[in-house]
């Protein structure tokens, strides 16, 4: 078996992962409500920034696939925490995007991608996924 991630934990609540083919590197911590310090992002806030990361990256891709530029975006997450049992329940999604070109239709097939990218689709159906296009 080839492996992709090497995880560590490296004590005090810290996790070191490893891409093996780039190296490079993540440290997770416990969030401040979990036992942890919060100095760096926890499990939970790479499961809501994996999502709208997968989003915007199957879009530049549909994008590049259709001929047309993605424009750059900036986005805002929230991840909502409940607690019994402790689990994300929540995740919105503020993606902002520069000045575009883009027609109706290629805005529609982009956010139709977005909605379907391989992280939205492996997270719980309990899990309720907002999020607002800003074209």
């Amino acid at each position: 078996m080839s492996y992709s991630i090497e995880n560590k934990y490296i004590g005090g609540l810290r996790t070191e992962s490893i891409h093996l083919k780039s190296s490079d590197v993540i440290i997770t911590d416990a969030p401040t409500d979990n036992n942890g310090k919060g100095n760096a992002f926890s499990p939970t806030d790479l499961v809501a920034s994996a999502l709208c990361s997968c989003m915007t990256t199957v879009m530049g891709i549909c994008a590049d696939k259709n001929s047309f530029d993605l424009p750059k975006s900036t986005a805002y997450i929230t991840k909502i925490m409940s607690s019994h049992p402790r689990r994300i329940s929540k995740i919105t999604i503020d993606i902002n995007f520069d000045k575009n070109s883009l027609s109706e239709q290629q805005i529609e097939k982009l956010i139709a991608v977005a909605k379907g990218c391989p992280v939205a689709k492996s997270l719980s159906s309990d899990l309720i996924q907002e999020v607002k296009f800003n074209f």
